[in-house]
């Protein structure tokens, strides 16, 4: 098990423990035992993977004496929504990044936006271009900030920090007990199956699974750039990791696999199977995904088990880390399927 005395300061924003819940409809057509952990469940607002590493991330920008957050991610970014709502939670305020085609004229004010809005978040809509520049539009928003008498505290592209890495340490620990309730001391080897889009939620899962010494194998589908990207940013995270808390158990780069080869159309673009891959599981076993992360993250998982039911092994964990929102604004891409 992990000591919780070596976890840093935290804010405590999430509703954990979150379920775990056996799919079994799903796990007799996969011929597979296929469980979901149910992360979309850590809150209504918060909803998702996002607020299990802002715990920590907004206690160390309280820590520093920040008073507003400012981060990024696209249009319907999750990420950036629980941001905008946990830092509110944290006595915070929030200036977001988003990255639209054109920023004169945004997107309508829908799904996550909405939340944003309501959130009262700083609005800064910014190119593609600009977005591979956004470090540099960090610091420029951060200066003009302090200009105005404040102090910014900039979290990356979804949380993927190494700070936030230990929102999902903190998960398989919390996933360790949910098995043992299930096997007792003898635990069944279990893969943990998740949607890789910025490589923070891959990385915590990882080091956890080396930390707690228990037979779990960790594999990220990636839903957009490919594998070797994903895989330089993984190690990077656990390399610093290890680096920046020695005694935390976990040495070297931990194992863990990317299956690339399901990013479809694009980030955030969604293909009539992808999608009809969400319709069949809420009709299946009432369960809800996103259409970014975890649609497609289900979809690649899916694929891989019709070309070989044991590619997972006997058991896999799915972690739903949430998304519901960013259904609405593409709804008229269901009307066929529905």
């Amino acid at each position: 098990m992990i000591g919780k005395a070596m976890f840093p300061p935290r804010v405590h924003l999430a509703n954990t423990p979150t379920p775990l819940q056996k799919m079994e409809r799903l796990s007799r057509q996969a011929g597979v035992e296929i469980l979901f952990k149910r992360d979309d469940f850590t809150g209504s607002e918060l909803s998702g993977n996002k607020v299990r590493k802002l715990e920590f991330l907004l206690a160390d920008a309280r820590e520093k004496g920040a008073d507003t957050v400012i981060t990024c991610g696209g249009a319907q970014s999750n990420h950036c929504r629980a941001t905008a709502l946990a830092a509110i939670k944290a006595g915070l305020s929030s200036l977001l990044l988003l990255r639209t085609a054109d920023p004169g004229r945004p997107p309508a004010i829908s799904g996550n936006i909405l939340l944003d809005r309501l959130a009262g978040s700083q609005i800064v809509w910014i190119t593609p271009e600009q977005y591979r520049a956004r470090d540099e539009i960090f610091e420029r928003e951060a200066r003009r900030l302090h200009g105005e008498g404040k102090k910014a505290y900039i979290i990356p592209e979804g949380g993927s920090t190494v700070l936030g890495a230990w929102g999902y340490v903190d998960a398989i620990s919390e996933l360790v007990l949910d098995l043992k309730r299930l096997d007792g001391d003898d635990l069944k080897p279990t893969t943990v199956v998740c949607a890789t889009g910025s490589g923070g939620t891959t990385a915590g899962l990882a080091l956890g699974a080396q930390m707690s010494g228990v037979d779990i194998r960790v594999v990220g589908v990636n839903v957009c750039d490919d594998r070797d990207y994903f895989v330089a940013i993984i190690d990077d995270i656990c390399r610093r990791f290890n680096e920046t808390w020695p005694g935390a158990r976990a040495t070297g780069i931990p194992p863990y696999e990317i299956v690339d080869g399901y990013v479809g159309r694009g980030y955030a673009l969604s293909r009539p199977e992808e999608l009809a891959a969400v319709r069949d599981l809420v009709r299946l076993e009432g369960v809800v995904l996103d259409p970014v992360y975890t649609g497609k993250a289900y979809f690649g998982m899916l694929a891989e088990l019709a070309r070989d039911r044991g590619v997972f092994g006997e058991r896999i964990v799915f972690i739903h880390t949430g998304g519901l929102f960013g259904l609405f604004p593409i709804a008229e891409q269901f009307a066929e399927l529905v």
